[in-house]
């Protein structure tokens, strides 16, 4: 009988360390799939609006920050000072974003996304901002702590990660 239960307590290990995989494993096929539908999306609205990925995603860090400099969207963007420079000049052109002196420093300016942009970004956008915060509204406050929790530190780990691959010599 002592044999039987054991041999069960054994059995019941097995099956919860192999069901924790098994969620371990869905949840980054998860976030990868977030990130696969993510960037997706951002191609869909660039095209629609037609932006090359590089302006839209300029846009969407500008819409997330509020504002930025020229270097931190270089950074962003991975482009040359020149090519950010270029970018900016379209996107000024078409009115999506506005440059303003730099309180801090004369000799730089801030990039923010224009009123244009704002208006003609959230139709496109509306959709996905309103089921994500029906999506979100349906966890309860113990479940959201653990969800943001979670994202928090995913992310941090995301960006330890690019600084220390960025600052590793190239292979």
């Amino acid at each position: 009988m002592i044999l039987k239960l054991l041999e069960n307590q054994g059995k019941v290990k097995r099956l919860d360390v192999e069901l924790k995989r098994d969620i371990e494993k869905q949840v980054f096929a998860a976030a990868r799939n977030n990130n696969i539908s993510s960037i997706q999306f951002r191609n869909v609205v660039a095209r629609k609006l037609g932006l090359n990925i590089t302006d839209s995603e300029c846009l969407s860090f500008l819409a997330i920050k509020g504002r930025a400099t020229p270097k931190e969207l270089a950074h962003y963007t991975g482009l040359t000072t020149g090519s950010t420079t270029a970018m900016l000049d379209r996107l000024e052109k078409s009115q999506f974003i506005k440059r303003k002196p730099n309180p801090e420093d004369r000799r730089s300016v801030l990039i923010e996304i224009s009123e244009k942009w704002a208006k003609t970004a959230a139709p496109l956008v509306k959709g996905i901002q309103q089921s994500q915060a029906e999506l979100i509204a349906s966890y309860t406050d113990e479940e959201l702590k653990i969800i943001a929790d979670f994202l928090t530190r995913f992310t941090n780990n995301v960006i330890e990660q690019t600084k220390r691959v960025e600052s590793s010599p190239p292979s």
